[in-house]
């Protein structure tokens, strides 16, 4: 994002032309910032363990032409459902390109997964044998809690540690591998949730000197080595002004080296390193465009705009912060303002006391920063308000990339009895 004269543009283009073309509101993704992302991860963590593999997080933005974009890079997939298999399957991802990292699987899912041939990442023990039920695949990961997690955007996603739903207790973890090999699986992955959000480079060392421990432990008792060791996702991005960044350098030559050092200790055969970032490539990469509305001068000033909670949940979820512009008046006065949208919810008010230009007006344009992580994706039919639509700019050009919803997409899957029609 550029701002030049107050006026914001994205990829070269000016958000009021985005806007008028496409109407609001608008998620917005900057592909070439999205393949910078990419490739510095990739670069920084290959100069220091050369096998090293990643996977993109799908559910972080599961647009197919953002998940092209990964394929293109050489990233993998990490599908949470059959849905986001046959997503990944769709642009081109199939086997062991593919890792399956759903939790509290249905048969269905089971069958399904197994049909399609890709990596199963189990994320308890108590799947294994529901699994071998339907057949016995090649290679087999558990996912496992290490019993310490970290977030850098609340409690609600730490996603590791005795509070989260995600993994197997360490306690668990060599029975578990000893069931799949006693099964007759023969190749043998391990995976964990670092958390999210994480800009603490010395956290990933550390996390991951927790799980060698516990996975050098199984595969010293069983025998057996792990093809790969997969850190999951977790590298962080800054949200707040001023926040530090994640020291990326730092986190990878500390990580490799306790990745190094705890194979050696366990006479691991050198495992690949595996990771799953998501929000690290698109975050900052999305931009999400809304209009203002309307403006209430009540017990405090309200800015309604067609940004509500259905559009970007994450603020009202858990208290995420984002930070926000104003199209041409970046430089003018400030107030402390709320923002709205306009769902029947309180909830909605998901915006309140920030310092924003103090003269905004309607049919201004706001643009919310770090919109392309857990944005469209986690977004809602609600009170009739219908998806966003999307677009991907490039080499100066803009391409829809999703339509916006309409009344037709809302009642497509609905049937009225006929009895209620008289």
């Amino acid at each position: 994002m550029n701002i030049a004269n107050d006026k914001i543009s994205v990829g070269g283009i000016p958000v009021a032309d985005l806007a008028q073309r496409f109407g609001t509101p608008l998620y917005v993704y900057d592909e070439a910032k999205i393949r910078e992302n990419y490739r510095r991860v990739y670069q920084t963590f290959t100069k220091y363990y050369p096998d090293f593999e990643m996977f993109y997080a799908v559910k972080c933005c599961n647009n197919p032409a953002i998940v092209n974009i990964m394929r293109q890079e050489g990233a993998g997939a990490d599908c949470a459902s059959v849905n986001e298999i046959l997503l990944a399957k769709s642009v081109g991802l199939t086997g062991e390109k593919v890792m399956f990292s759903g939790n509290f699987l249905s048969d269905d899912d089971i069958r399904q997964g197994l049909e399609s041939g890709v990596i199963f990442n189990l994320d308890d023990i108590s799947i294994l044998p529901r699994l071998l039920k339907f057949g016995t695949p090649e290679m087999i990961s558990f996912r496992v809690n290490p019993g310490y997690g970290k977030s850098n955007v609340g409690e609600y996603v730490t996603n590791a540690g005795p509070n989260a739903k995600f993994g197997l207790h360490p306690s668990q973890v060599t029975e578990a591998y000893r069931q799949a090999k006693a099964a007759g699986i023969k190749r043998f992955g391990a995976h964990m949730m670092t958390g999210s959000c994480i800009t603490d480079a010395d956290y990933f060392p550390f996390v991951t000197g927790l799980l060698m421990d516990i996975i050098g432990q199984t595969g010293k008792e069983l025998g057996i080595d792990f093809e790969f060791i997969d850190l999951g996702g977790g590298l962080g991005i800054p949200y707040q002004v001023g926040e530090e960044g994640l020291d990326l350098e730092r986190a990878a030559m500390k990580t490799a080296e306790m990745f190094r050092t705890k194979s050696a200790e366990y006479g691991l055969k050198p495992p690949q390193l595996k990771m799953e970032p998501a929000r690290y490539f698109v975050g900052n990469a999305g931009y999400l465009i809304g209009t203002v509305h309307s403006i209430k001068e009540s017990y405090k000033k309200i800015i309604g705009t067609d940004i509500g909670m259905n559009v970007l949940c994450r603020p009202a979820m858990y208290g995420s912060y984002h930070h926000i512009y104003v199209d041409g008046k970046e430089s003018h006065d400030r107030a402390a303002l709320g923002l709205c949208g306009q769902l029947c919810e309180n909830t909605d008010f998901w915006v309140k006391d920030r310092q924003l230009p103090a003269d905004i007006q309607e049919g201004d344009l706001v643009v919310v920063e770090n919109a392309g992580a857990y944005g469209f994706g986690m977004s809602y039919q609600y009170n009739g308000r219908l998806r966003a639509a999307e677009v991907l700019v490039h080499d100066g050009q803009a391409d829809l990339i999703r339509a916006r919803e309409t009344f037709e997409d809302m009642v497509r899957h609905t049937t009225v009895p006929a009895h209620l029609k008289g």
